[in-house]
Parts: structure tokens; sequence; C-alpha cells
């Protein structure tokens, strides 16, 4: 072989490991922000159970105009996608945290908050 071709074929293969090192990031920074969206969905999912029993009346097993008495259900404590076991309840509102099982930076995983009003749900992310 040409000392042209061997320069080529280096060539090459530096392309192509460049080219897995970026589609490999690209991957991984898609991976988490379909985490973080779904962790958003999850704790919306919540809110708007959290919403149900705020406006069922204490007849029916609800809380008749008070979120005092709602707890997250056993199945959606623990999920594929993060850990739903921090809800401060009062009477006006509910805030739901959720921890995902994606880890961001080191041990760092993604974090939403949600606030659940009798009126509204807002996410925001914490990590």
């Amino acid at each position: 072989m040409g000392q042209q071709q061997l320069l080529m074929i280096v060539l090459a293969i530096i392309i192509v490991g460049i080219a897995i090192a970026v589609s490999m990031e690209l991957f991984r920074a898609n991976a988490i922000d379909s985490k973080r969206d779904i962790l958003i969905d999850e704790t919306s999912y919540l809110g708007t159970m959290a919403i149900q029993y705020f406006k069922k009346p204490k007849e029916l097993g609800g809380g008749g105009k008070s979120f005092m008495g709602w707890t997250i259900p056993p199945p959606m404590i623990q999920t594929y996608n993060g850990n739903f076991m921090t809800a401060s309840v009062s009477s006006s509102e509910v805030v739901i945290t959720g921890t995902g099982t994606e880890v961001v930076t080191g041990t760092d995983s993604i974090k939403v908050q949600t606030t659940v009003t009798a009126e509204e749900i807002n996410s925001i992310v914490i990590n």
C-alpha cells in the first residue's frame, strides 16, 4: 500500500471515531430529555389524581374540597422512570417531588417538583 492510502485509512478511522463519540453524547442527551418529560408527565398524572380527590365529596371517598388525606397510590410510588415518595399535602395544595432513575452528572438524578392546587398543576425541573 502506498503512503497516501494509509493516510486515508487513518483519517477515515479518526472521522468514524469522532462521529461515534458525538452520536453517543447526542443519544445520552436525548435520553435525559425524555426522562425529564416522562417525570413531568407522571407527576402531572399524580396531580390529576389529587385534583380528583379534592373535587370528590367526602361521602364518596374524596377530600370534599380539601387535599388532606390524599396519598400517592402504592403502584405509583416507584416506577421504571422514577421515585415519587415525597408528597407534601396541605388542605389547599399538594407538592409532589419525583426523582428520576437517569443519572445526569455524577450521582445527580433528574428531579421534578409539581405543585397542585384546585385550579392548576405546575411542574418545575429542580435538577
